[in-house]
C-alpha cells in the first residue's frame, strides 16, 4: 500500500465553495460530468463517477476537513484507502491539502493522475465560470 499527497491552490475560491462542491451530489455531478450521490453527514456512504468510486464519510468539519473511506471499483476486492481533504483559506485563494493513505501499489500512478485530471482541473474549470 502507498500514500499520495497533493497540495493544490484554487485562486478566487473559498474553502466553503470547495467543501460544498465535493459534498453536494448536484455540484459534484456538475463539476465532474458524472453522477454522484453524496450526503454531508458522517457515516453516510457515497458514490461518484457513475459508481466507479464508493466510500463512506468518516469525519466532516464543514469548510475545513473531509475524511472518507474510499475505493475505486477496479481495485482489488476488499482494498480501501482513507482520503483526507484539508482546506485553508487565504485572502485570495484556498489551499487544498490532500492525503490518501492505503492506495494499492499497482494503482498509485493512475490514482495520483486521476485526482489531477478528474478532480482538481475540473474544479478549477467549474469555478472559473
Amino acid at each position: 500500500m502507498a500514500d499520495i499527497k497533493q497540495v493544490e491552490k484554487f485562486e478566487g475560491v473559498t474553502a466553503k465553495q470547495l467543501y460544498n462542491a465535493l459534498m453536494s451530489s448536484r455540484e459534484h455531478t456538475d463539476f465532474t460530468g458524472a453522477s454522484a450521490n453524496i450526503e454531508n453527514k458522517v457515516g453516510r456512504k457515497f458514490s461518484a463517477w457513475d459508481d466507479y468510486i464508493e466510500g463512506e464519510n468518516l469525519e466532516l468539519e464543514p469548510d475545513k476537513k473531509i475524511v472518507q473511506k474510499w475505493r475505486a471499483s477496479d481495485w482489488p476486492e476488499g482494498e480501501w484507502s482513507e482520503a483526507r481533504f484539508d482546506f485553508q483559506d487565504s485572502k485570495d485563494c484556498c489551499e487544498l491539502i490532500f492525503n490518501q493513505a492505503g492506495v494499492p501499489e499497482e494503482m498509485v500512478k493512475d490514482v495520483e493522475q486521476g485526482w489531477i485530471d478528474y478532480y482538481w482541473q475540473p474544479l478549477r474549470k467549474y469555478f472559473s465560470k
